[in-house]
């Protein structure tokens, strides 16, 4: 039974269209969809079946807002988890408003002919696609696939990116839209990731929120391998969750493909405000649940324990309380997290979890004046203070935050080396108490203040009063004229130097001559 207070996502005045992608699996659908929406989305591979889970997109066709899916190959002799697959690709196509049903270039097997066939029903909204015409020269492919009477056909290449724009022109036309501006993207959500090991139930979980199955569930681990993404509202704000693949050790991972998933589940951390750690409840926090709760505090992100099926438990009085506080004393790193008890199979205590998730997010978000932080910082260096080392106390100028989500701390010191971590830790725990930060990781960086010495050490500096030359005064009418100085060659120093020798001389022999005598 799941909460009533979650609901769809919010309506829109006009209903965003559906563009899905159907077609056998190893045709190119996830290359194309990453090419449509401009980013590494979807996993790609050649290993046939990838893809399972139906993972959607928000894309902007010539500036109009549309949903669009990667499906999972569909396939008529199935095995494993194929009937699932199969099924959910083939729910699309009520739902959606246009189908680009892709096909391969060349040889047509028999279940592509069935595919065919069964796709007839919905010819008047299908766009069918030849993929894999890397060269102009293979355009008479294309022609072959006329004959089976639909009416837009048309020849790409999604790894080349040839016929993108034909293809999006159709589709413009399909849907009955005219080019436009781009249109401006609505207010962002809150950003909700559900890491953990595989088979905690976090794919049960988030077919729960949303309120359709958006992920496949099933007890074979590794079941996803993308990261499914999409929206529900709660309490009036919308939420967009984001299911990823369960993360093992790096020792478990012997496929190319699980490997591209749980690193396509790492980097979901970067893109989300708060990541939903679901642990099981019956097992307990494990190695594998502490380094991906490393992973999600070094980069500053909100974190939330959710030990899910509660309702396995045995019930025993305070056996939840035992849980927590072994949870705390086995993994100091996460004291400040929020744990939560929910079980996603039966809905219980899941209003409960999102009241969490919405503190987390504020906290997140809070920025704190900077007059505000100084004068904190100022009583806590009273009650206790910074200790010292052979060169003296440290000290704690003051400081400013300088980001949220993540947040940031920068603090000016006197000096940074061998600056005590302890008190750094301390300075930490005090922003968690008394600023509001109680439920999320912070950070600190630390800058040593630079001081100029001071005037008495270096004595005051008088300006330098620069010496005014008086200005020449030149003769006016009847003066006596005077002529200009005859211009000398730069660089001449041989002429300067015997003229130099020729004065010297001069004056010595003026010197010998003997004094003239008056005439009595």
């Amino acid at each position: 039974m799941t909460d009533s207070i979650i609901s769809p996502p919010f309506e829109t005045e006009q209903k965003i269209p559906v563009i899905s992608i159907i077609g056998r699996p190893n045709v190119g659908k996830s290359t194309l969809f990453n090419r449509l929406v401009g980013k590494r989305r979807a996993i790609t591979d050649p290993t046939p079946g990838v893809t399972r889970d139906a993972i959607s997109e928000r894309w902007y066709l010539e500036g109009h807002p549309v949903t669009l899916i990667d499906s999972g190959g569909i396939k008529y002799e199935r095995e494993g988890l194929d009937d699932l697959v199969t099924e959910r690709s083939m729910s699309l196509l009520e739902k959606s408003d246009a189908i680009i049903f892709l096909m391969e270039a060349g040889e047509i097997s028999s279940e592509d002919e069935e595919l065919l066939s069964h796709l007839r029903p919905y010819a008047e909204k299908l766009v069918l696609v030849v993929n894999k015409i890397d060269d102009p020269k293979h355009q008479d492919l294309v022609w072959e696939f006329f004959a089976y009477g639909y009416q837009r056909v048309l020849g790409i290449s999604a790894a080349h990116g040839h016929g993108i724009g034909e293809l999006e022109e159709i589709l413009l036309e399909l849907l009955g839209l005219t080019p436009r501006e781009q249109a401006e993207e609505a207010e962002p959500a809150i950003r909700l990731s559900i890491m953990g090991k595989p088979n905690t139930g976090k794919s049960t979980l988030a077919n729960l929120l949303v309120g359709d199955e958006i992920s496949i569930v099933s007890d074979i681990a590794g079941t996803t391998r993308d990261v499914v993404s999409a929206s529900f509202v709660y309490k009036g704000t919308e939420f967009k969750v984001l299911d990823t693949a369960g993360i093992r050790r790096k020792s478990k991972v012997d496929e190319d493909v699980e490997y591209y998933s749980v690193n396509r589940a790492i980097k979901t951390i970067d893109e989300s405000d708060v990541v939903l750690l679901v642990v099981d409840a019956v097992e307990g926090l494990s190695e594998q649940d502490k380094k991906i709760a490393a992973l999600i505090v070094r980069r500053g992100k909100g974190i939330i324990l959710v030990l899910n099926k509660s309702d396995l438990l045995s019930g025993v009085a305070n056996e939840q309380t035992a849980i927590k506080d072994r949870v705390r004393f086995l993994f100091p790193i996460l004291s400040f997290a929020p744990i939560t008890f929910i079980s996603a199979l039966k809905g219980i205590d899941i209003g409960k979890m999102l009241d969490t998730v919405w503190s987390v997010w504020r906290q997140l978000n809070r920025r704190v004046e900077t007059a505000r932080l100084n004068e904190a910082i100022a009583q806590w260096g009273e009650t206790t203070q910074p200790p010292r080392d052979k060169s003296g106390y440290f000290k704690v100028y003051y400081g400013t935050q300088t980001s949220s989500n993540p947040v940031r701390f920068l603090f000016f010191v006197n000096r940074i080396k061998g600056f005590p971590q302890s008190y750094v830790q301390y300075l930490k725990n005090c922003i968690r108490r008394d600023l509001g930060f109680d439920s999320i990781p912070i950070e600190i960086d630390l800058r040593e203040r630079k001081r100029n010495p001071s005037l008495h050490e270096r004595g005051v500096k008088r300006p330098i009063e620069e010496e005014v030359k008086k200005p020449v005064k030149q003769p006016v009418g009847g003066g006596r004229a005077v002529a200009k100085p005859k211009a000398r060659k730069p660089g001449n120093l041989a002429s300067l130097d015997k003229r130099r020798k020729r004065q010297d001389q001069e004056q010595q022999r003026r010197g010998r001559r003997a004094p003239a005598k008056k005439r009595g």
